[in-house]
Parts: structure tokens; sequence; C-alpha cells
């Protein structure tokens, strides 16, 4: 069975809240979704903007492989021959083998929004997709809003079919526009238009209800051949149906080879690429895809999961190119800290006492607001305190941090520092954006003459979260800092009452973390 996978993230997705694609944007998705394997990539509306026009010319030169660009557009206007028409005019101009028009299916609509009659409706379907068929294009049909007209006037809605299927169309997609239908609606539907349709019909979901991407496996189920998406589910309002996860249930669970084995494994980079480019998180709890996807943070989950991945796991997380993580926290057991320290080469084996020590610490600390899972840096180092297998690379000796501003000024931070390296003390200062940024200029230029390799990282992120609001100005706070090197990233935390001293706390972490790291590598060395 022959499964089309249909990618609307250039016109739909773009539709989403926060997302603007530049023309060099969609020709890196379009590449993309060419080598992830997508039968056709709606490149957007040629005429609508002079974007969309830059993009189909500049997609001409595409070499790509697996996909089709297709230009998407309506219908002629009410009243309007479909030769006199601009919208297919500018279609036509696109170049595309393959067009897709959108037309009414809803007799509440051509009432209400075209004010047109019903008959005129049908002409207009009609005529645009002949006028098509005559330039010699193959033309997909998309039926707006079907599932909303065939609950209200079915025989209606099928005659709109019927005009884009006698014309010449070689697909028509059921559209749930609205993602108001739910799933067993969509199932029966799908398959009662399969029984008096000619050609085959596709699905294009939207996720109104959640229930787009089960909507689009129950319109396969039910005989659809064509399923729309956009990767993410990124689009207007709740979005469409996520294609990352259609193509992981299509191929993993109804064994429909949609993409290669090898474009499976590709699954998890293609939505973290396009999540970069869209500007947008990729979220964590995003099926098949996102980092928690697989995450494990219960005791009893994590043994079970060491025993067999099969208790907790329902598909191999390298199957979509994922991983599969274990989460330390207060509800960890003895298993996860364990096998937490094996994977960060920190050689506690099986010795219960030390893991039960290590458990004690963690739920001691988790209490007080900290939040390992998201800090692995700090937990590492932890680890490595508790079982006293780790000496600071430096001292505090003491540390002050004044913050200024003057009448018409700005703000300004100076961090004056003073640190031991063994029986050596530096003591120094510097200015900064705000106290933090100073803090962190201090202690690396403190610290410079000692580590020459502090020079290689910078903080590229910097998170605070009160912990308990009712306290007001005087609440816990949880600080997560960020730290990047020439190969890693990593994450290290601090707690406190004063954001300065949680800070501080993240980030001496961070840096004993990058020297730590770094005397690994020196150690490995031959």
């Amino acid at each position: 069975m022959k499964i089309e996978l249909y990618d609307t993230t250039l016109r739909d997705g773009a539709q989403s809240e926060g997302v603007s694609f530049s023309v060099a944007d969609k020709l890196k998705i379009c590449a993309k979704l060419d080598e992830l394997g997508v039968d056709f990539i709606e490149g957007g509306w040629p005429g609508a903007n002079p974007k969309d026009a830059e993009f189909f010319k500049k997609a001409k030169s595409l070499k790509l492989g697996n996909s089709e660009v297709v230009a998407f557009g309506s219908t002629c206007r009410a009243n309007t021959k479909a030769s006199a028409d601009a919208v297919l005019k500018g279609l036509l101009w696109a170049g595309t083998k393959h067009i897709t028009i959108f037309g009414k299916s809803w007799d509440l609509h051509v009432k209400d929004v075209f004010k047109v009659g019903l008959d005129e409706n049908l002409r207009m379907i009609s005529d645009s997709v002949s006028f098509l068929k005559s330039k010699g294009k193959k033309v997909f049909y998309d039926a707006e809003h079907f599932f909303d007209g065939y609950k209200g006037n079915k025989e209606y809605a099928l005659e709109t079919l019927k005009a884009a299927q006698d014309a010449g169309a070689e697909r028509i997609i059921l559209c749930d526009t609205n993602g108001g239908t739910v799933t067993t609606q969509v199932f029966e539907i799908v398959e009662e238009v399969r029984s008096v349709m000619t050609i085959p019909i596709g699905i294009h979901a939207h996720n109104d209800c959640e229930m787009a991407v089960a909507n689009s496996i129950a319109a396969v189920q039910a005989g659809a051949v064509q399923v729309h998406g956009t990767i993410n589910g990124y689009g207007e309002r709740c979005g469409n149906a996520n294609l990352i996860s259609v193509i992981a249930a299509l191929k993993l669970k109804l064994g429909i080879d949609c993409v290669s084995d090898i474009a499976l494994k590709e699954l998890a980079e293609t939505a973290h690429f396009v999540a970069e480019i869209s500007n947008m998180k990729l979220q964590d709890n995003q099926p098949f895809v996102g980092s928690s996807a697989f995450a494990h943070k219960a005791g009893v989950h994590v043994n079970a999961i060491l025993k067999n991945p099969k208790t907790y796991e329902h598909i191999d997380p390298s199957s979509v190119g994922n991983r599969r993580r274990l989460l330390i926290s207060e509800l960890s057991g003895k298993s996860t800290i364990i096998k937490k320290a094996e994977d960060m080469d920190l050689g506690i084996g099986k010795n219960t006492e030390k893991s039960k020590k290590i458990l004690k610490t963690l739920q001691l600390l988790e209490s007080k607001g900290y939040h390992f899972e998201a800090a692995e840096a700090s937990l590492e180092l932890l680890i490595k305190r508790v079982m006293k297998t780790f000496k600071d690379f430096f001292e505090l000796e003491d540390f002050r941090v004044i913050i200024e501003k003057r009448k018409g000024g700005k703000m300004s931070s100076e961090a004056t520092i003073k640190v031991k390296v063994g029986k050596e003390v530096e003591h120094t200062a510097s200015l900064g954006d705000g106290p933090v940024n100073a803090l962190d200029s201090a202690l690396r230029k403190a610290l410079k003459k000692f580590y020459p390799k502090l020079a290689e990282m910078h903080l590229t992120d910097y998170k605070v979260r009160v912990l308990d609001e009712k306290e007001g100005t005087a609440a816990r706070v949880r600080v997560l800092i960020q730290s990047q090197d020439k190969t890693d990233s990593w994450w290290t935390i601090g707690v406190s009452e004063n954001v300065v001293e949680a800070s501080w706390e993240a980030l001496v972490d961070s840096i004993e973390y990058k020297l730590l790291k770094d005397s690994k590598k020196d150690t490995d060395k031959p």
C-alpha cells in the first residue's frame, strides 16, 4: 500500500503564530524534506506575496531526488471564468507539475462567505480544475471544511467532490479545516466517501481537538492514500497534523513504508532542524522525537527498563533517531543511580551503599528546590563530591558585587573576587552588564592564568525560576546556566533565597565541569 506524504510546513506551517520563514529558510526546509523522502512539498501561494513568488522562482533550481514542489491556491472567483482568473494564472506561473487548489464543500461557507448560489460554487470548482488540466497540470483538490460540510449537508458536500473528480482532479483531499471532527467520525466518513468516489482521496487534518494525527491515521486505515501535515505540527491556531508523528505511526505501527528505514532514523534530526529554522523550541514531550519521549524518572520504571526496555518503551528510541534518558530525581531508585553513574563512567559498580548515599543527598537537595534532571553537569559533580573523588580546582576566598545606577545613566555592575588555586591567591575585578555577567567575567579573569582553556567557554543561556511565590521578594530561586565550549554544551544549577548566590553556585559548577572535562581529555591522551 503506497501512502503519499504531503508536507505543508512552508504554507500552513508558516501561518503558525511566531513563525516567519525567509526564502532561504524555505529552501533549506525544502531540501531537508526531500532528504526525508516526502513526496510533495507545498511551497506556498504564488502571487499572494513577493516572498512566495521568489521562492517558486528559486525552487526551480533545486535538485530534488524524492520530492515535488507544489503550488497552492484557490478556485477561481465567483462569476469569473477560470481562464481569466488572476489566482489561477499565478499558479501556472509557478511552473510546478502539480497544483493544489481549495474550494468550498460546506454550504454554510458558500452562502455566508461567498454569498453565491450552490450551483455557482460547483461551477467554480469544475471550471478551475478543468482549466488547470487543460494546461497540462496535475490537480489536487482540497475540499475545505469537508467534514463539517458532510455533517451539515451530505448530498451537497459529495456534489462538490464529484465536480472536482469529473473535471479531472488527480486526488480529492478531505479537509477537517476547523479541526473539530472526532476520530470515529473521520473513519466512517472517509469510508463512505471512498465507496462513492472513483479517484484516490487524501486527508488534511487540523489539531483543534488534539486529534489531527489520530484522524490522519484513521483516514489511512479507512482508505486515504495521501496524508497532509506539517513538521512538528506547526500551523494556524492549534496547528496541523504533525507529519513527524504520522510518519512514525505509519511506518512503525501500520508497517507502511512511507519513508526508508534510513530516513526514519532522521526523524528526530529533521524535527530539530525545522524547529531551529522556525525559531521555535521543540517541545520536550513531543512524541517520538522530543527529549522526554524516552525519558524515565520513576525508580520502578527505570528498574524495569534496565531489565527489558519493552516494559516501558513502545519502540526502540534509536529507530527514530532519539535516545533513552534516565532521569535522576527524588523519585529515583538505587538502580537509576547505578546506571546513571555507569553512563557517566563514574565507576560505583553495584555498590549499594554508595548509591544509597548519593540518593539520600539527591533527595535532600531536591527538597530544597534543586532539579538535577535539567542540570546533568551539576549532577556529575554532585556524585563525584559525595563519592569524594572530586577535588575542587579552586577555592573562593570572597567576592563582592556592586550595582550602581546614576541619574541619567545606565545600570552598571562590578564584581571583585578573590580565589585560591593551590597555595596561590588571585584577587581581581571586572565590570559586567549585570551582577552575574560581572561575576562570570571576574572569576574567569582570576583563573585564566591557571587554566587558559577557560577562554574557550562562554555562557549561552541563563534561567531563573521563583520556587515559592508566596514569599515574595524573599522567595527561594532556582538558577540554571547553560555553558558552551568548542565541542559541548552543559547545564548547571544553583538554589538560594539570594539570586546572586544561586547564580554563583551554578556559575562555579559550570567552570568546574569545564575544567573536569578538560582534565579527562588530558588524562586520555597517550
